[in-house]
């Protein structure tokens, strides 16, 4: 998988919230600014703060590009082309559904296969209740199946139809 432009959906990933993301970063250390200067907490709780907040979000990163490159091997071994074509094509404007072609069905199966197994490994890390997942696996086929016939490069990279967790 090349890391400068690997093409990844997102389809799972909630917890942690990044501390710079949408100028958060700004309005952090404002806030914890604040809290030192009243006496709420000390510099130094204020400094953790910010450190666990950094972590965390290079931590979601990390977990998102892992499961970016998942989605990528599901879909370039079901479809049996590389990365790069895969990137070519849909930069070009085609839909993966176009890009499957008679591989179409399969691709569907296999990404909602891959999507089901993050939903169960987010049961297994706690993230989610049984519950919940049995809602969002009642839909994956669904939204999978949307996504292969709608998505091009753009919309591929953003996706965010499946499970978050």
């Amino acid at each position: 998988v090349s890391q400068s432009r690997y093409v990844g959906l997102t389809v799972s990933s909630t917890g942690v919230a990044s501390a710079d993301h949408r100028g958060g970063k700004e309005r952090i250390s404002s806030l914890l600014s604040g809290l030192v200067s009243n006496g709420t907490i000390t510099q130094s709780q204020a400094d953790a703060i910010t450190k666990a907040a950094e972590n965390a979000a290079a931590a979601a990163k990390t977990i998102m590009k892992e499961k970016h490159a998942a989605f990528d091997a599901v879909i370039t071994s079901t479809l049996g082309i590389s990365l790069d074509t895969l990137t070519t094509r849909l930069k070009a404007g085609e839909s993966l559904a176009t890009i499957a072609g008679d591989k179409k069905d399969a691709l569907i199966a296999a990404l909602s296969a891959e999507v089901n197994k993050q939903i169960d490994a987010a049961v297994a890390a706690g993230k989610v209740t049984a519950v919940q997942a049995a809602t969002q696996k009642a839909k994956t086929t669904e939204r999978v199946t949307k996504m292969v016939n709608n998505i091009k490069y753009k919309g591929y990279k953003a996706f965010k139809g499946g499970y978050r967790g």
